[in-house]
């Protein structure tokens, strides 16, 4: 039984260290793998269970508060938890479709790419981590992309847009770090909708590359920061690095009056393509109560560590039945953004 109280204290920790305020990584690792502490704490229930004679009977109830807490989360990402009715109303625009890739700087599966943008012809597309050499790759589709930006980066932070409907307006941000970008992109419809659309990519906290999240937290943040400023029909999409029911990730959503439309639907996990038993879903696409998603999947693999996310959506100005989706702010979480925003500044600045 042995290994039984190491994984048990192995669920602890990455139960409870998550609660804590602590940025570093391994404080956050709880966050990314809150599907599998469930999976876990279901299995070693059932061993503690069976063998009932030799485990304390406090393990057990510990562990049924374990999974009744994880639970809690998940099963909203699961046709268990129901939303409303969202059909298509005569005043919403035409249904666009968007196709978000980290296409790993790396890989060199550019044909296979290419085929899968030809097979799902997404109206926009995003590819990041993409270089100088998926630029160049990629120039074959611009005859049918002919709106496009580029922001070309040997970093593994490049990002670029490729797009069948024009690009009104074009900012690039750095928010936190100057070698990070987050594209802001407007779009005005011929049905008179004008979108925005915030592609991001920040750094994950991880013993190889950042060792805390604090630049993560604080771009995520300032780009909801930025969102109100505009205060117009939102999508934010991209890698985020981050799981959906993470602290920062709810304060980013509150921030923002943001929707995660994975809900209701299912995981989706992007992240890693090579390691099904590995899978967590980092790759996003959340929206304003404007935006109304009417699908949303990952796509089959193409060479990249992770998985493209696509989806369809419309957007619909008079139609307020999303406005409950969203999660209002409370005042003493503002002053919490502001911290995460100048600590992800100051961090970018110790990392120089």
């Amino acid at each position: 039984m042995i290994l039984f109280h190491i994984l048990f204290l192995l669920v602890l920790l990455l139960t409870f260290l998550p609660m804590l305020k602590n940025q570093h990584w391994f404080f956050r690792l709880g966050d990314f793998l809150k599907v599998h502490v469930l999976y876990l704490s279901i299995i070693l229930i059932a061993i503690g269970m069976i063998n009932y004679e030799t485990v304390n009977p406090l393990f057990n109830t510990t562990l049924v508060l374990i999974i009744i807490f994880h639970a809690k989360t998940i099963i909203k990402y699961t046709f268990l938890y129901s939303l409303p009715d969202k059909k298509k109303s005569k005043d919403a625009s035409a249904t666009i479709s968007i196709l978000s890739a980290n296409v790993y700087q790396f890989n060199t599966n550019y044909t296979k790419f290419q085929n899968l943008i030809s097979t799902n012809n997404p109206d926009i597309f995003i590819t990041l981590e993409s270089n100088s050499d998926w630029e160049i790759a990629n120039r074959i589709l611009e005859k049918k992309y002919p709106y496009n930006h580029k922001v070309t980066l040997e970093n593994t932070y490049g990002m670029h847009i490729y797009s069948k409907i024009p690009l009104s307006d074009i900012k690039e941000h750095y928010f936190v770090a100057d070698d990070i970008p987050s594209l802001e992109v407007h779009f005005h419809l011929k049905e008179g909708y004008h979108f925005v659309l915030f592609v991001v990519h920040p750094p994950p906290p991880s013993p190889t590359e950042e060792t805390n999240s604090k630049e993560r937290d604080g771009e995520l943040l300032s780009v909801a920061k930025r969102l109100n400023e505009l205060n117009k029909p939102s999508i934010v999409i991209g890698d985020l690095n981050n799981v959906g029911w993470a602290k920062s990730t709810t304060l980013f959503m509150k921030s923002g009056n943001l929707i995660d439309p994975r809900i209701g639907r299912g995981l989706i996990s992007t992240f890693h393509a090579k390691y099904w038993f590995m899978r967590i879903p980092i790759d996003h696409i959340f929206h304003t109560a404007e935006i109304f998603v009417k699908n949303i999947k990952k796509l089959e693999a193409f060479g990249s560590d992770h998985f493209p996310i696509w989806a369809e959506f419309w957007i619909d100005h008079k139609n307020d039945i999303q406005e409950e989706e969203v999660s209002n702010i409370e005042t003493h979480e503002k002053d919490i953004i502001d911290d995460y925003i100048k600590e992800g500044i100051k961090e970018e600045g110790n990392r120089e």
